[in-house]
């Protein structure tokens, strides 16, 4: 139930309960909403798909937190450590990082991980075939997420259990217990400067290596967010601890949302199922449509202006935070007739769901193809597979960085 029209929009139970319900009344109040964040920050939620899609690439909405009217709040809570990432810079410096893993995530290596993929979600069918039923989040999309992020990253297997228990923590943060969550911090920062330290010494065929070797002079002084030195290409060793986490971290939760929400969207339409069996689907239509109907972020990284602008006859002051709704934008009535139809066949404007501009998702072509691979594997070896819940009964994963199903079973 949305508050009165003049009250901030709190994001808060009632809203993950219904996020598409809530955005779905926020379309018919307009494009910008005063609203309200967990931690009770003051923000500008933007919902409108034209409005979301020109912010996306506005370089007056910046990332970088120097920006920030006030500090400290509102998913600005990372330690310095890990917060020098390339979605915490802006112009030139951004650009700078981007090119680098955008390199590194380009499509030879995505190529090249295709089949080790198609082995791994075979390997992991095998167990589920072996009893007969499984859970496609913790049995399929989880395991073969972790281990696609950590063979890129050259991350040994023995620490994968430990990395994927980290996430989840994170991901949905226990606020009777907030200790777990700092220990999880903790204890993926010391693995991730650890895991550096290897590789700096025994280099391997990864990416983590690769930025290892792009790495600037270790005795040369570390610059601010926003100030590095847009000249050099390589990272700075802050910038490479903060890139390693980024990538286990933002590869890990948004594939496992991804291939569990299009499972589910199959398996509860059994005509869309059908023809994707039968051939008149493709798989990729449907990646395309669950990333427009339920993506896996459904916000962006918060914004700052760096001056006062105006967005949709709203006024909103230079410094004050700023989130883009990819999940009210790929759903505004104003440019996708019937929004909350599940439609692979539907033709309109492109979905935001992986960004727009400077910010696009560098590893979205990696994403698609896990997804392809692990749910084209899954319908391939169990023609009989079906829920093996009620529907209305699955959990989601009350954040709001990810709605992924908590848990996704299935009979096979």
């Amino acid at each position: 139930m949305l508050p009165p029209a003049d009250a901030p929009v709190p994001l808060d139970e009632g809203f993950l309960a219904d996020p598409h319900g809530v955005c779905a009344g926020l379309h018919r109040r307009g494009a910008v909403h005063r609203a309200v964040a967990p931690d009770t920050t003051p923000l500008w939620l933007i919902t409108g798909y034209e409005q979301v899609r020109e912010a996306a690439a506005d370089p007056r909405l910046a990332l970088d937190k120097r920006h920030a009217r006030s500090r400290g709040a509102a998913g600005d809570s990372l330690p310095p450590e890990l917060d020098a990432h390339l979605l915490n810079r802006d112009g030139a410096d951004h650009a700078r990082l981007r090119r680098l893993v955008a390199a590194a995530l380009g499509p030879r290596r995505t190529e090249a991980l295709r089949e080790p993929i198609r082995r791994t979600a075979d390997a992991l069918l095998d167990h589920v075939e072996a009893r007969g039923r499984g859970d496609v989040v913790a049995d399929l999309a989880a395991p073969l997420a972790v281990a696609v992020i950590c063979d890129l990253l050259g991350v040994p297997s023995g620490h994968r259990v430990d990395f994927r228990v980290w996430t989840d923590t994170l991901l949905s943060p226990d606020p009777g217990a907030p200790g777990r969550s700092r220990d999880a911090m903790r204890a993926m920062h010391g693995f991730l400067g650890e895991l550096i330290a290897h590789k700096r010494a025994v280099p391997g065929d990864d990416l983590l290596s690769e930025l290892i070797a792009a790495e600037r002079d270790p005795q040369a002084p570390e610059d601010p967010p926003g100030e590095g030195p847009a000249g050099e290409a390589g990272l700075t060793e802050r910038e490479l601890l903060a890139m390693a986490f980024l990538l286990l971290f933002a590869g890990y939760h948004n594939t496992v949302g991804l291939i569990s929400g299009t499972v589910l969207a199959l398996l509860t339409r059994p005509r869309e199922l059908a023809a994707v069996r039968a051939g008149r689907l493709g798989l990729s239509a449907v990646t395309e449509e669950v990333l427009r109907w339920d993506p896996p972020a459904m916000l962006a990284v918060r914004r700052f202006p760096t001056e006062d602008l105006t967005v949709d006859g709203t006024r909103i002051a230079a410094g004050d935070r700023v989130w883009l709704s990819w999940a009210a934008a790929n759903r505004d009535p104003a440019r996708f007739p019937d929004p909350d139809a599940f439609d692979p066949a539907r033709q309109g404007p492109p979905h935001l769901a992986f960004g727009r501009g400077p910010h696009f998702c560098a590893g979205a072509a990696l994403a698609r193809a896990e997804n392809e691979i692990a749910v084209g594997a899954l319908l391939r070896r169990f023609p009989r597979l079906a829920l093996d819940a009620d529907p209305a009964t699955l959990t989601r994963r009350r954040s709001l960085r990810s709605r992924c199903p908590a848990a996704l079973p299935v009979r096979v």
